[in-house]
């Protein structure tokens, strides 16, 4: 089998506005690092838009209709907070950002693919069940792991996030169900202020390793190597998500880390290596962060090859 990319131009539609970070051309760096002339192996697939019961497992109903009800001019924008902005073509580009993620568990439960990538924008680890921040509309990882046990009984669920920003708003959907684990390592201080290690979830379902300005792959690989990872093993899930942010790359211009592409190999690894040992290997990992657009092309090929690398017979 092989490694499953999911996306869909409909995400090069979220017009953010001159200057803003979280810009288009970042998803148009990624195709070009995983092109079929560099990745011929990938199987290749559209996301589909996610429907309200998948969002409902997530998010509150009236948060999706205010969502929902937004109505943005061709050309316009709409402020939900000052980083976070909609524009005509948002709200589609969010929902296949959180289907893309649907659809790529679809495709690893099933069997048609051993893992997979879903590159899509807007990113999603900082919207809360009621609230959009930081970028994020819908959350995708969290309704991802939601899918996988309301539709295909998957008992227990992790989620490995890697992003600078501390994932809040998967912590505070997962916080209070013993079937979701999340663990992250993130800059601190940074945006948004939350992710200390006293912040453990209702059943000590959550692990959370900040590190501070300047630390790079040994502090970054010590974290996961001692607490992170052994957390995840000992959590013994039957499938394994990742936040893949790569803005904590020392070229990143909204954080202060200094890892490289090597680390992100790394990371990959061992989480693919974890996830055979009590998942069967299935990994679903989505595009979260990721700044400077070098970086992220890069760091993105760099993952996927680890990924489609834990497709192959040993």
């Amino acid at each position: 089998m092989s490694t499953a990319l999911v996306t869909h131009r409909a995400c090069l539609d979220h017009d953010t506005g001159p200057g803003h970070p979280e810009r288009p051309e970042r998803l148009r760096a990624v195709w070009r690092a995983l092109d079929e002339v560099h990745f011929p192996e990938l199987l290749r697939a559209e996301a589909p838009l996610a429907t309200q019961s998948q969002l409902e497992a997530v998010h509150d109903a009236g948060y999706i209709q205010a969502i929902m009800a937004k109505v943005v001019g061709k050309g316009e924008r709409l402020a939900l907070d000052p980083d976070t902005w909609m524009s005509a073509g948002t709200l589609e580009a969010a929902l296949r950002a959180a289907g893309g993620a649907v659809h790529a568990i679809d495709l690893v439960l099933s069997g048609k693919a051993d893992n997979a990538f879903v590159a899509v924008r807007p990113p999603g680890h900082h919207a809360e069940p009621g609230q959009a921040m930081g970028f994020c509309l819908f959350n995708s990882v969290a309704i991802a792991a939601r899918y996988a046990r309301d539709h295909w009984g998957v008992a227990r669920v992790a989620v490995a996030d890697f992003d600078v920003h501390h994932g809040n708003g998967t912590q505070a959907a997962f916080w209070d169900d013993p079937a979701m684990f999340f663990a992250s390592s993130h800059q601190s201080p940074l945006y948004p202020g939350s992710g200390t290690p006293a912040e453990r979830g209702g059943s000590g379902n959550i692990v959370n390793a900040p590190l501070p300005p300047g630390a790079g792959s040994d502090e970054f690989r010590v974290a996961w190597r001692e607490d992170l990872l052994p957390a995840i093993a000992e959590f013994a899930p039957d499938l394994v998500l990742i936040s893949a942010g790569f803005d904590a790359h020392h070229a990143d211009p909204l954080a202060q880390m200094r890892l490289n592409a090597d680390d992100y190999t790394w990371i990959t690894e061992e989480l693919c290596t974890l996830a055979a040992v009590s998942a069967r290997g299935r990994v679903v990992s989505l595009l979260e962060g990721g700044y400077d657009l070098e970086a992220l092309a890069t760091c993105s090929a760099a993952h996927v090859a680890a990924l489609a690398r834990a497709t192959m017979p040993a």
